[in-house]
């Protein structure tokens, strides 16, 4: 008579572990020391392809793909020394050349020179690994190849910048009697410096080597907002876009100057460029708490978006909604990026012909 878990297998234990493992979805597995097979479950034939005469006929190795012969071995041989095997991953190759991933986990029984062992079929697993990895790596090439061409374009642009600006300087205004005129000269002036200082900022940025490492600040609303507006001083003037501005709720957010910056005059620019044509643009930018969180309110009456056909696309390179002759299809993606890479959110309500509201939430 035994006790507790030690006790006699009768002819019924005998039977349920053999039905465990011909019914186990895993494969199963014993193999001997000299590196063959002994016992299978019939999922390692189906997974395999070859028949059980077949697998029993060659040594394991065979089977695996000659890449992961040498590192198996040295397995083999670990576990001969009464090492288990734990989630070891390696290549076979099926009778019909598909290439399958295993997981194996193998216990040695030394007194009897054979190796228990049960594997996963893990090839799936390592075909989505394979394409994220792809993925990863393509979009880790666009990123560059975007940033080099920004950096470049940052870069060739300040020269013409700092020409046109050497004019502005060699003009003698004093010789000007037309008052028109000189308004003009003066807007034009002040367009080109603010192109000079944000191509600076560009080319300052660019330079960082690390996205993660993008300078963050106690920034107030109010002094960038009026440096977007400088910059489009002219544009909203011709519009006769009327913006109205509330930061009453917080004036201050941690940011990146040159980011925020950049969401102002994209948001701006935006707003103006698809006003419905019988009507002046009319901007509202305010600030609100949100549960805690910090959000910066961005509404025009615009044009608008069919969100049911655009709202996947949104915020997406190289995507135009408008057939505007001035639409690159990037001021959007910039928002989007500058936002989310520092931690915040970004939202967007719309209806075609009625605006949009976007809505920024800022990281705590």
């Amino acid at each position: 008579m035994t006790t507790g878990i030690a006790r006699e297998i009768n002819s019924t234990d005998i039977f349920n572990l053999e039905l465990f493992f011909e019914l186990s979805p895993d494969l199963l597995c014993i193999a001997g020391f000299d590196g063959y097979f002994k016992k299978i479950n019939p999922t390692v034939s189906k997974t395999l392809g070859y028949t059980n005469e077949e697998l029993f006929a060659k040594p394991i190795d065979e089977f695996v793909h000659p890449e992961d012969r040498e590192l198996t071995s040295k397995k083999r041989h670990s576990i001969k020394k009464d090492n288990p095997l734990l989630h070891f991953e390696n290549r076979y190759i099926t009778k019909s050349g598909e290439i399958v991933w295993l997981s194996w986990t193998s216990m040695p029984i030394k007194s009897e020179q054979v190796v228990f062992a049960i594997a996963k079929n893990i090839t799936h697993k390592k075909k989505l690994d394979e394409d994220r990895n792809l993925l990863l790596n393509n979009l880790t090439k666009i990123n560059n190849d975007l940033k080099q061409l920004t950096y470049s374009t940052s870069h060739d642009l300040r020269l013409p910048v700092s020409n046109l600006l050497s004019v502005f300087n060699l003009l003698d205004i004093s010789k000007i009697q037309d008052d028109e005129t000189l308004e003009f000269i003066g807007m034009l002036k002040t367009s080109t410096e603010s192109l000079r200082d944000t191509l600076n900022n560009y080319v300052d940025l660019l330079s960082q080597k690390n996205v993660l490492n993008v300078q963050t600040e106690d920034l107030d609303l109010n002094d960038s907002l009026n440096v977007a507006l400088h910059s489009l001083s002219s544009l909203i003037q011709h519009s006769k876009a009327k913006i109205d501005v509330d930061f009453s709720e917080f004036l201050t957010v941690r940011f990146n100057k040159a980011y925020l910056e950049s969401i102002f005059l994209n948001l701006i620019t935006n707003s103006i460029k698809y006003a419905k044509s019988e009507f002046f643009p009319v901007i509202s930018i305010y600030t609100k708490y949100e549960n805690g969180v910090k959000q910066l309110i961005f509404t025009d009456e615009g044009q608008g978006f069919d969100m049911d056909n655009v709202k996947d696309k949104i915020f997406g390179f190289n995507q135009k909604f408008h057939n505007h002759a001035d639409s690159k299809g990037i001021g959007l993606y910039l928002v989007y990026n500058h936002i989310v890479s520092l931690g915040g959110r970004v939202a967007i309500e719309s209806k075609l012909n009625e605006g949009a509201r976007f809505i920024i939430s800022f990281k705590d």
